[in-house]
């Protein structure tokens, strides 16, 4: 693929993957034509050289490998981690309000988005619904409102004078409810919903609803923009940029075909939320695959702990490019651009799991992949944000490095990043795989 082709390919993905459960199974469907297998953690595995595999967990985390035709303990895993979730708004349980013939729909906030963005956009909800089936079993599916369906007004400047000196501030528990429709006086606004919500379902009856975990997402599609389309914009691109460029580096035919060491792409949910679940990178999922992986190859204690010992995990979430209207933003020594290529990040107090062996690792994948890096380091007096780098490796008690390409307005509704940063990723991720 060309550099543009590239950049298409994971907008397109981004407009797919409007949940973390649509982007999982965005994902399961873009490896079906590769010959991976799925596995299932109640079943027992039967696992062969060279082979290719993916485990899901609760519908949003995936865990993908290839078995490499070398022993474990001598080759060990390379692995490339990422996350699958983004800030947001997340639906309440008993969501649905009235007050003065409008119905608005009760939100959480989740992570830490840039509440401001989410005004005036023409917002909808993603994510899945667990029902009672025609045979009275549980189950669940995906849903998805492609129209725009929810909206957060802004109030007028004019009772709103001092917005534009002062910022836009929205009360978190009384104005940030999102509206939804207008009813008249006999109708019931939970029931409402719930017909809604069981028809993009497509249950026949809304009471066959018990529960739901469901997403707001801005319906506005990708876009590349600049004088010379250099640049490109849409929501989600932290984090899914990286486990777009993951996913393409594991899927290249090169690396595929004859792959010595096992190769893993691990892409939790719940990062921007501490990680902490039985699908975030502070449970168990990446170490219980690892470990059964190990058991399925017959390998004993000690050669599983060299395994782990050969090991290397690249983290890959993205970094914050230098925004030119706000340079008091930066350590002046330790600014870093868009479209300059993916950027090692540092942090003293280990909020990032770099480390000078492990940067110099992928310095030298990035030379000889040839293409440029860079270095960043978070202003001593802001606090600095963290991935999970530090918490993977921890667990599993391997080297790790963290990386990213640079964007702007992370968190934001709207996040925007360069064209040839997502090459230059795949690339270095490519080489890596491949080394």
């Amino acid at each position: 693929m060309t550099t543009k082709q590239h950049v298409q390919n994971l907008l397109h993905f981004v407009d797919e993957s409007p949940s973390p459960w649509h982007a999982v199974a965005s994902i399961e469907t873009t490896i079906q034509s590769f010959q991976f297998v799925k596995l299932d953690e109640t079943t027992k595995w039967q696992l062969q050289a060279g082979g290719r595999y993916y485990v899901i967990r609760d519908d949003s985390s995936i865990v993908l490998f290839v078995l490499g035709k070398k022993a474990l303990a001598e080759s060990g895993f390379k692995i490339i981690g990422a996350h699958t979730d983004s800030p947001g708004f997340r639906i309440r349980p008993n969501a649905a309000t009235t007050g003065n013939g409008i119905v608005r729909l009760g939100v959480e906030i989740y992570g830490g988005p840039i509440l401001a963005t989410f005004t005036d956009r023409d917002l909808s909800l993603a994510g899945r619904v667990s029902y009672i089936d025609n045979r009275k079993h549980l189950a669940h599916k995906l849903v998805r409102f492609d129209q725009p369906l929810l909206r957060l007004p802004n109030l007028a400047i004019h009772m709103n004078r001092g917005v534009n000196e002062d910022g836009l501030k929205l009360h978190k528990q009384n104005e940030l409810p999102l509206l939804l429709a207008q009813l008249t006086d006999d109708q019931l606004p939970q029931s409402y919903f719930l017909t809604l919500l069981g028809h993009a379902a497509g249950l026949d009856a809304a009471t066959q609803i018990l529960s739901w975990d469901l997403a707001v997402y801005d319906t506005q599609k990708g876009a590349l923009w600049g004088a010379n389309q250099e640049f490109y914009a849409n929501s989600q691109i932290d984090n899914l940029a990286s486990c777009h460029a993951a996913l393409q580096a594991l899927l290249d035919d090169t690396v595929l075909k004859d792959s010595d060491s096992t190769l893993v792409c691990a892409l939790f949910d719940h990062e921007e939320i501490g990680s902490e679940s039985h699908i975030g990178a502070a449970g168990s999922f990446l170490s219980d695959i690892l470990q059964r992986i190990a058991i399925a190859t017959l390998m004993d204690r000690e050669s599983t702990a060299r395994a782990l010992a050969n090991s290397f995990l690249i983290s890959a979430d993205m970094a914050h490019a230098y925004h030119p209207n706000f340079p008091s933003s930066y350590d002046a020594e330790h600014k870093v651009f868009v479209n300059k290529g993916p950027v090692i990040k540092s942090n003293a107090n280990r909020r990032y799991s770099s480390e000078s062996i492990s940067a110099a690792h992928f310095i030298r994948w990035c030379e000889e992949a040839d293409i440029p890096y860079q270095r960043y380091s978070h202003r001593s007096d802001l606090p600095c944000g963290s991935t999970i780098g530090p918490i993977a490796s921890s667990k599993l008690g391997i080297r790790s490095v963290d990386v990213g390409c640079p964007m702007w307005a992370m968190h934001s509704a709207r996040e925007s990043a360069g064209v040839h940063d997502h090459d230059y990723m795949i690339r270095v991720l490519k080489r890596f795989f491949g080394n």
